[in-house]
């Protein structure tokens, strides 16, 4: 019986904690507008010659809506070029119980923009873009994991694997790529 109520104790202290409170990083609400915004989240990373890529994710609700912001951060010696967002472009998300989920560009067209950074000697190029949930989708994302995700960007699609733990060799951090819906939807709802 002791063992039952200290497994029970257990128990509960973790469900207590999954549903700790989100940490923003802009919490604004007046008496017309609102506005959360969670901080961004590494999602990918590739490291390869010269080459970096990074792709972060983060979660706003400007005003009831909730919204996905992505933003792609290249570093190279080399030429690097530019990437850009139209109202056509999509992120499309493949879940591991079999779904295809789409999300809908919010920019009429964005691109990124370059950079250098003397010191280093490299070339930067930094796109972010701003996606919305569809109704049909959003409680789809709530309860599966990610295994593929492809970006149409305009003129190109990239495909991008998301792990289930991600350790940046250059930023020191660890995420968890393939969870992110499941862990930080619920803080912008």
């Amino acid at each position: 019986m002791k063992n039952f109520l200290s497994l029970l104790l257990l128990f509960t202290l973790s469900v207590n904690a999954q549903k700790k409170d989100c940490i923003y990083d802009v919490e604004e609400k007046t008496d017309s507008t609102s506005l959360k915004v969670l901080p961004n989240v590494l999602v990918h990373e590739k490291i390869f010659g010269n080459t970096n890529e990074y792709l972060f994710f983060g979660l706003l609700n400007n005003n009831g809506v909730p919204m996905l912001s992505i933003q792609q951060l290249q570093k190279s010696k080399d030429f690097i070029k530019t990437s850009c967002l139209t109202k056509s472009s999509k992120i499309i998300l493949q879940l591991t119980n079999g779904k295809i989920i789409t999300l809908l560009c919010a920019d009429e067209e964005i691109c990124s923009e370059l950079m250098y950074d003397a010191e280093a000697q490299n070339n930067i190029r930094i796109l972010t873009g701003y996606f919305y949930f569809t109704k049909t989708n959003y409680e789809e994302l709530k309860n599966s994991n990610i295994t593929l995700m492809r970006i149409q960007f305009s003129g190109e699609t990239k495909d991008y694997v998301l792990k289930s733990e991600l350790i940046s060799e250059t930023l020191k951090t660890t995420s968890k790529p393939d969870s992110y819906f499941m862990q930080f939807l619920k803080c912008v709802e």
